[in-house]
């Protein structure tokens, strides 16, 4: 499943290299799909080798070569179309925040520069945003590396729900949170991880976890 500024990247980088022969500049691709900055392509061009859809070429600069297309691409659409289970009515674009370890604290959430398109049948009351989940730690709860999940903004959980935990203003954590008097457990639900407890005053809450989606 790419993101909706993946997809128009790489189907720029196809448009331009069958119909000019070239590949794109990075500046030319940051105007293409409407970035401020480079870095956040970058960043696109990273996801999309992690997903198996480019390589970069390092003998030769500014090379990339693509790989795979997404399934049912002919021609070069500018935007990837909803799931046919779903009109348009039916499905929301929530902002994606980019990737959260499962396994182990990492730096705070991305800036958000995309969105995905989610069903309105997975989300719930309130405001909401997309993770996509790296690691394994959470895999008996049916939480799987590559996962999206659907996270409801808010400060508070109760104990026991799995949460979007900041620890010391600075990492993100998802896992489930358990609380007891002043302190505060994040529990993974793999036996290779270990409970991690913190004072109450170094955990914030970012969010609860709504739903997921998968791409198989």
């Amino acid at each position: 499943m790419l993101t909706e500024r993946q997809y128009l990247l790489l189907m720029y980088i196809r448009q331009r290299q069958q119909h000019d022969g070239i590949t794109p500049s990075f500046e030319e691709m940051r105007i293409a799909v409407g970035l401020k900055s480079k870095s956040g392509i970058h960043q696109l061009i990273t996801a999309l080798e992690q997903r198996g859809y480019l390589k970069r070429l390092f003998n030769r600069a500014r090379a990339l070569e693509i790989i795979k297309l997404p399934e049912n691409v002919v021609g070069y659409t500018p935007k990837p179309q909803p799931d046919n289970r779903y009109n348009m009515a039916e499905v929301t674009e929530l902002p994606f925040l980019g990737r959260i370890e499962a396994g182990v604290a990492i730096e705070a959430i991305e800036y958000q520069a995309e969105t995905l398109t989610v069903p309105n049948i997975l989300i719930g009351h309130g405001e909401h945003f997309v993770l996509e989940v790296s690691g394994d730690s959470m895999i008996d709860a049916g939480i799987h590396d590559g996962d999206y999940v659907l996270i409801r903004k808010q400060h508070t959980a109760q104990s026991g729900q799995i949460v979007v935990a900041c620890i010391d203003g600075d990492d993100v954590t998802l896992k489930r949170i358990q609380t007891k008097g002043s302190a505060v457990a994040l529990k993974p639900e793999n036996a290779a991880y270990q409970t991690q407890i913190y004072g109450a005053s170094r955990i914030e809450i970012k969010g609860v976890l709504a739903g997921l989606m998968r791409s198989y």
